[in-house]
């Protein structure tokens, strides 16, 4: 569907943070296969290198190349980069996940069912965004706009998350100008 139309397509709720921890989140797990040793983190490095790391016993890689589209920097080695969450997890807590059991934040937070709901970028640029919404921070490239509002309306669709007003007006802006920009997603299970 159309961006707009996404964006439009999110619950409106006011948020709040109150009793959020980080760890309420259970994240890197043992990751899609559990027999590789490469827990979610690592998955998410292998998946998305533009040119593949050596995977070492331990599933430490070796190598590899990667891009980071929220400021566009090809980066290496592996240990340069972050893994952000799209929707970071205090954002999911204030946005309807303080109300899930355990084991759908950890759903959540290693969530390899969509490819654009965690992503490599430099630990700069993820260490930026912190917590915040797109009504408190973009990435600095103009190029990523388009997609970061994309894969974070998708990201907030696919697990029934809500938005607040600001963020959904930023988002309404964004779309805006994306053209044809389309939000794909699958509902989380």
């Amino acid at each position: 569907m159309p961006l707009g139309v996404a964006v439009s397509a999110l619950q409106l709720a006011t948020e709040d943070r109150t009793g959020c921890q980080r760890t309420s989140f259970k994240h890197w797990n043992a990751g899609a296969n559990p027999s590789d040793r490469c827990n979610t983190r690592m998955e998410v490095l292998i998946a998305e290198a533009v040119e593949a790391p050596e995977v070492g016993p331990g599933c430490t890689l070796t190598g590899g190349l990667w891009w980071s589209s929220y400021d566009e920097r090809a980066v290496t080695p592996a240990g340069a980069l972050d893994i952000d969450h799209m929707v970071p997890l205090a954002e999911a807590w204030d946005s309807g996940a303080f109300a899930w059991t355990a084991a759908r934040r950890e759903a959540y937070a290693n969530d390899l069912g969509q490819g654009t709901s965690l992503v490599a970028v430099t630990a700069r640029s993820n260490r930026q965004k912190s917590d915040q919404d797109p009504a408190e921070w973009l990435p600095p490239s103009a190029d990523a706009l388009c997609r970061y509002g994309a894969e974070w309306t998708a990201t907030k669709l696919r697990w029934g998350l809500a938005g607040d007003e600001l963020e959904r007006d930023r988002l309404l802006d964004i779309a805006a100008g994306c053209g044809d920009t389309q939000v794909e997603f699958t509902s989380a299970p």
